[in-house]
């Protein structure tokens, strides 16, 4: 028997900066466009991370949905207001360089098929800036979302797609960049009762899209930045949505990973199920969409009812929660994606996302413990995953079988 070497291989661990959003104060940053980036890089070794995925997002003034609006505030570490030229990518460059982290991707999430042509427009100029600042910045991808017309069905919206946003996919390409997607429905974007918000929400939109964007030639530009919060989310399940994509051959679609779960609050799914609440949502006033930002912000109870977002670490270990799919087994989700995607493993980039209510803290020397501890146990994780499955081909190498029986796809 050939004796095969034990070789575990660690994806790269980051965070992305809109899990601090003001750690840079407006009235310092909002002159001076590149120091937040500064400061950030300087945190993010503070924290531990290797890597950090830079959030862009259009300057609240400039922004057509009032942050007040927002379950999130404004995270536009990458201030875009103006060109992001060469002489800002080298003070970037620079910045990143001295404090010894990498940059994986730029991320932008908004809405690109908005029904309005005026604000979908400059939503679309927007993300061409985006575009431009990642390849000076060297990086190969942008993360965000596809959105969708929500006065549209859903046949309706794959043929926006077609005509609105593959362009913008061949201005990525031709750039150099993949559009890695992100499956959040969105469903408090809108007022109405709409629940899928941003169509590229599950593997079979993503495979009718990817078809789409093989028909014009960018598919290879077409993936997605897969985040298990979404999936629990929907009722689904991490490792049966990989096999999924595999048996359909369509497992390379998964570029990149967002690390942020969903805990599940058992009585929010049976008083309104996972449609989302339809009834009493408190966005609605006498019959009519509310029209004040602080009303508005209660779209958002169509998600929150259901769930609350998890900063990895920070849930507690319940294995039963696990097979119940009411929250993320962490340690499976990374040997799930070692055992059934086709990934350049090192090469990968797990980014933390932070978006906890009750840990989402606007100040720098609260909040800093707790991203370390999430950050370390992320990294822990993924390196027990590697090792697990390292070992694993080690034994299959010399016929020796693998012990027990493990999670498995589709189970009830």
């Amino acid at each position: 028997m050939p004796v095969r070497k034990f070789e575990p291989k660690f994806m790269k661990v980051g965070v992305l900066t809109a899990a601090l959003q003001e750690l840079t104060p407006r009235a310092v940053r909002d002159p001076d466009p590149d120091r937040a980036i500064e400061d950030w890089a300087a945190f993010a070794r503070e924290l531990g991370a290797d890597y950090v995925q830079l959030s862009a997002a259009l300057h609240p003034t400039e922004t057509d949905v009032p942050p007040e609006a927002m379950l999130d505030p404004v995270a536009n570490t990458l201030d875009l207001r103006k060109a992001f030229d060469k002489d800002r990518a080298r003070r970037v460059e620079t910045a990143l360089l001295a404090s010894r982290v990498g940059l994986s991707d730029v991320g932008y999430f908004d809405n690109l098929l908005h029904h309005d042509p005026a604000v979908r427009q400059k939503k679309h100029d927007f993300m061409l800036r985006v575009f431009d600042a990642a390849a000076l910045l060297g990086v190969n991808a942008v993360c965000g979302f596809v959105g969708r017309n929500q006065r549209h069905s859903m046949d309706e919206n794959l043929v926006d797609f077609e005509a609105q946003f593959i362009p913008l996919l061949k201005a990525a390409k031709s750039r150099g960049l993949t559009y890695r997607v992100e499956q959040c429905p969105m469903p408090g974007w809108t007022t109405g009762d709409n629940w899928h918000n941003n169509i590229a929400y599950t593997p079979g939109t993503w495979i009718a899209l990817h078809r789409i964007c093989d028909k014009h030639g960018v598919g290879d530009h077409f993936r997605i930045h897969y985040d298990p919060s979404h999936a629990i989310l929907m009722g689904q399940d991490t490792r049966s949505i990989f096999q999924y994509l595999k048996d359909t051959g369509y497992n390379f679609l998964i570029g990149g990973f967002h690390v942020k779960g969903q805990v599940v609050d058992a009585e929010g799914v049976a008083a309104c199920g996972y449609g989302g609440q339809t009834g009493d949502r408190g966005h609605w006033v006498v019959r009519y969409a509310a029209e004040k930002p602080d009303d508005q912000l209660n779209a958002w109870k169509k998600q929150v009812v259901l769930a609350e977002h998890e900063l990895p670490g920070t849930a507690r270990h319940d294995p039963l929660a696990y097979l119940q799919n009411r929250t993320v087994d962490w340690l499976d989700h990374q040997l799930a994606a070692r055992e059934l995607l086709q990934l350049d493993v090192a090469n990968t980039h797990l980014v933390v996302e932070h978006e906890y209510p009750r840990a989402r803290i606007q100040d720098r020397e609260r909040v800093k413990p707790i991203l370390q501890g999430s950050i370390a146990f992320v990294r822990h994780i993924d390196e027990a995953a590697a090792c697990m499955h390292a070992l694993h081909d080690v034994l299959g190498a010399q016929g020796i079988p693998v012990q027990g029986v493990g999670r498995e796809a589709y189970r009830s």
